[in-house]
């Protein structure tokens, strides 16, 4: 699909704002369900280079709400395992071709679903058992790679911040630290391979707007709204685009 049309802008624009809610008020683990949304109409190296961008407009914006309000050891220790992983993602990232990516993309959307409801049937616990320094670091290594071939490191963050026993907000504010560096190494690479178009950069030019617009609404929803609500959509939403996708690259 040609990617400066309108069906896509229409598509794009709920996405967008989704990624600035999700980032800026619920702890980034979800937003990468806008680029698995995107995905299912344009190429996966495009859906990514069109949501960068806009993801690193998103982390600037939100970060002032949450300055040094992080929790400094944990992000540390993720960043750390970050550098090695963004690695990893960008070899694999060039070596891989479409289906593949649209197909990983798709499992990790799925896969995500499948932790949350393990969790939420007691099959896998968090948070009773503080994770040292070498546990985030080796949880750095996954979100970087993760967050390198589908802006999906969020849900790997969650594991081990989640074990940390942050407060709400800490939490957020770590995410949004940690996110904002990620995303400054991965936009190097992403330039360097050619994954960024004209045609990315004048639609993220015109989505810019909403992406603020979504992260006001986060800032605002952080402390208003229900996380139960906001989180059972977005599971069905990437229940149904990731089992597309997955369907897509194997047929």
């Amino acid at each position: 699909m040609e990617i400066l049309s309108w069906t896509v802008f229409a598509i794009a624009v709920p996405a967008v704002i989704f990624a600035g809610i999700s980032k800026g008020g619920f702890g980034s683990g979800v937003a990468f369900a806008s680029a698995s949304i995107l995905a299912l109409v344009l190429e996966p190296r495009l859906a990514l280079g069109l949501m960068l961008p806009l993801l690193m407009l998103i982390d600037v914006s939100s970060l002032p709400s949450y300055w040094k309000l992080w929790d400094w050891p944990a992000a540390r220790a993720l960043l750390i395992g970050a550098v090695p992983g963004t690695l990893i993602g960008a070899v694999f990232f060039a070596v891989a071709d479409a289906d593949l990516i649209r197909l990983l993309i798709g499992l990790v959307a799925v896969g995500f679903v499948l932790w949350q409801l393990a969790r939420s049937l007691g099959l896998i616990k968090l948070g009773t058992r503080r994770v040292g320094p070498l546990g985030g670091a080796v949880a750095g290594v996954g979100l970087g790679f993760t967050s390198f071939i589908s802006h999906a490191g969020g849900p790997v963050a969650a594991v081990y911040l989640l074990g940390q026993g942050l407060s709400k907000t800490a939490y957020q504010a770590t995410t949004v630290l940690v996110f904002w560096a990620v995303n400054l190494m991965k936009v190097g690479i992403y330039g360097g391979m050619g994954v960024f178009t004209r045609e990315t950069l004048l639609l993220g030019l015109g989505l810019a707007p909403f992406a603020l617009i979504g992260t006001w609404l986060g800032i605002k929803a952080h402390h208003r709204v229900s996380e139960r609500l906001f989180f059972g959509i977005t599971y069905v939403a990437l229940t149904l685009t990731g089992s597309k996708l997955i369907w897509d690259a194997l047929t």
